[in-house]
């Protein structure tokens, strides 16, 4: 797994005007979680969104490097962005150590195109985005690959065919899909126009007994 360094400071100033304030000093609150205790801490926004962008979406470790020198090793857990101005309002870490196993979601990527899409048009789904795992932090992915070029229509890969080192065990289901190929829609299409014609048979039928009902002796004497 990647790592990388950050400096951080320790606050003990909270609220939502002390967060502005920090934001407009090119600041960003952030938490740092370790066994049911968290420290507040605030981050550089310009470090942070370097660190955010370089990892796109990958699991990497942090050391936080405060300015009394203490140091602490983290996972970047979660961010905060403004859906508006794309600004940085928060972050949490959670601190690990090298000794300590940790459990952890690592994201899934695929390579390659199925067979199954481009030989026979079938449509690529995806069904899970991350796996569960646990180990320690030094050996935890920094994402997971996996090569879908040989699936054709029908097949699938599950999280029992991933490969891991050792000392990796995977907490998510084993039968889960990660991603499996379908048959094109337009094969349905057929079904629809069988469907049409069936009922097209059937209104003749319906309308033949219906004057046969109108020509029973039984209504003529009545």
């Amino acid at each position: 797994m990647e790592r990388v360094s950050i400096s951080a400071v320790k606050r003990e100033e909270h609220g939502k005007g002390v967060a502005r304030s920090l934001r407009r000093e090119g600041m960003v609150p952030a938490v740092l979680y370790r066994e049911g205790k968290s420290q507040s801490i605030k981050l550089s926004k310009k470090e942070l969104a370097q660190l955010i962008n370089s990892v796109a979406g990958e699991q990497v470790m942090v050391d936080l490097q405060f300015e009394d020198g203490d140091k602490k090793l983290a996972l970047l857990k979660d961010y905060q962005v403004d859906p508006i101005r794309g600004e940085l309002l928060h972050s949490d870490f959670f601190e690990v150590s090298l000794t300590e196993e940790v459990r952890i979601t690592v994201h899934v990527t695929t390579m390659g195109e199925p067979i199954g899409v481009k030989r026979d048009a079938g449509i690529l789904q995806y069904t899970l985005r991350e796996i569960e795992i646990e180990c320690l932090p030094d050996k935890i992915p920094g994402k997971i690959e996996v090569d879908i070029s040989m699936l054709e229509l029908g097949q699938s890969v599950h999280v029992r065919d991933l490969k891991f080192d050792d000392g990796i065990k995977v907490l998510s289901d084993p039968a889960d899909v990660i991603v499996t190929v379908t048959a094109p829609v337009a094969e349905a299409a057929p079904a629809v126009a069988e469907t049409a014609v069936a009922e097209a048979v059937t209104e003749p039928e319906v309308a033949k007994k219906g004057k046969k009902e109108e020509e029973s002796p039984e209504k003529k004497e009545k």
